[in-house]
Parts: C-alpha cells; sequence; structure tokens
C-alpha cells in the first residue's frame, strides 16, 4: 500500500531480458532501508525488491517485471536511462499525505498537452473509456505513481475524457511530471473509493 507521496526518483540503470526482465535501479536510499521482497512503487508500478546494494545516497535495488507488467504500462518505461518516480511501501503510523495507492495500474493515459500557467504546470491526460467514469472533478487520481487531484472533466463522444491537473513547482521538481510533454504516456490508478462506489451503484441498478 502506497500514498502517491514521491521520495525520489530513481533512474533505470541496467535492463536483462531472462524471461521476465530484470531490472536494475539506482536510488538515492539506504540499501539497508530495501529489504529483499519488500515492495517500491515505480512510476506507479508495486515491484518487487529481489537485490540490492551500494551505498546511502548511491544505492540501487533490483526488481522483476513480467511481460503482463510490461503491457500495461507506458509505453518505453522498462529501458536504460528511464526515470521512475519512487515510494516505499507505506508503513504503520506513517502519514497518508496523499491518498490510499495500491500500485496496480488501471490504464495508460497520453498527454494531450501541457501548458505553463502561472508557475505551475497545467496538464491535459487523455483516459480511456473503461476508467472514465471514476474520474471525477476534485476527485484523487494517481499519475505515473503521483497522488493529485483532478481538476476538470471533459467527457467525449467515444466514452474517453480528457482530465486536467495543476502541477504546482514542488511536485513538477521532486518528481518527473515536469518533463511531461504532449504525446507522452503515463500509468494511471484510479481512486480506490471510486472503484466501490462503482460496483456498488452497478450491483443497485441490477
Amino acid at each position: 500500500m502506497f500514498t502517491g507521496i514521491i521520495t525520489a526518483i530513481g533512474t533505470v540503470s541496467a535492463v536483462e531480458n531472462r524471461g521476465d526482465m530484470r531490472l536494475v535501479i539506482s536510488c538515492p536510499f539506504a540499501p539497508e532501508a530495501m529489504a529483499i521482497g519488500a515492495s517500491i512503487a515505480c512510476s506507479g508500478v508495486c515491484l518487487t525488491v529481489v537485490d540490492r546494494g551500494g551505498e546511502a545516497g548511491d544505492a540501487w535495488f533490483a526488481v522483476d517485471v513480467s511481460g503482463e507488467t510490461v503491457s500495461r504500462t507506458a509505453q518505453d518505461q522498462w529501458t536504460r536511462g528511464r526515470r521512475l518516480n519512487l515510494e516505499q511501501a507505506l508503513r504503520l503510523g506513517d502519514e497518508l499525505g496523499g491518498h490510499i495507492v495500491t500500485g496496480h495500474v488501471d490504464a495508460v493515459g497520453r498527454v494531450a498537452s501541457a501548458t505553463g500557467e502561472g508557475g505551475s504546470i497545467r496538464l491535459s491526460i487523455a483516459a480511456p473509456a473503461e476508467i472514465a467514469p471514476f474520474l471525477a472533478e476534485k476527485g484523487s487520481v494517481t499519475v505515473d505513481g503521483v497522488s493529485l487531484t483532478v481538476n476538470e472533466v471533459s467527457d467525449q463522444a467515444d466514452g474517453s475524457c480528457n482530465f486536467g491537473l495543476n502541477i504546482i513547482p514542488h511536485t513538477a521538481e521532486v518528481t518527473t511530471l515536469g518533463a511531461l510533454k504532449a504525446g507522452d504516456t503515463v500509468n494511471l490508478e484510479i481512486d480506490v473509493l471510486a472503484r466501490y462506489l462503482k460496483r456498488m451503484e452497478s450491483l443497485r441498478a441490477v
């Protein structure tokens, strides 16, 4: 379980295909803080630490990424040199600063536009029809692992939608979102509460 509050940016430093894909990700965490078998969200994808090393401030950890995960996540995410938003799993007693995030990607979105607005960045993201009903103005959404508030939703004729986000300078600086441009793909996770409400609504309609 995660909160969507990013604690570091990591970089994919090595990729090895061995059936599943083995990635080595460099990061500023302390190696001893990353237990073997622990979960780390990598741009919104919950992955398991299978190896680790280095030293505090210049560490690395290894994860295995299945073909299923690759097929359901953002294009070119699992390539050497790719920067990833990192969050270690929530511990009992930690502050829930964002919202409850599972680390399971529901869909891949595409950046429709990224424009400056004051000191912030205004993002418009196109979301597919299967998750459009779960996106609401002032609701929560996770984009590449970052907990954000939806500013507006524009429904499209084909059932998809575009939703707007405001990325403040701090968020742009400490995550990868500040570098997004039109055409980039991003991992989307809907709010877990919206998921249950949609299910309850569908049962009432039967």
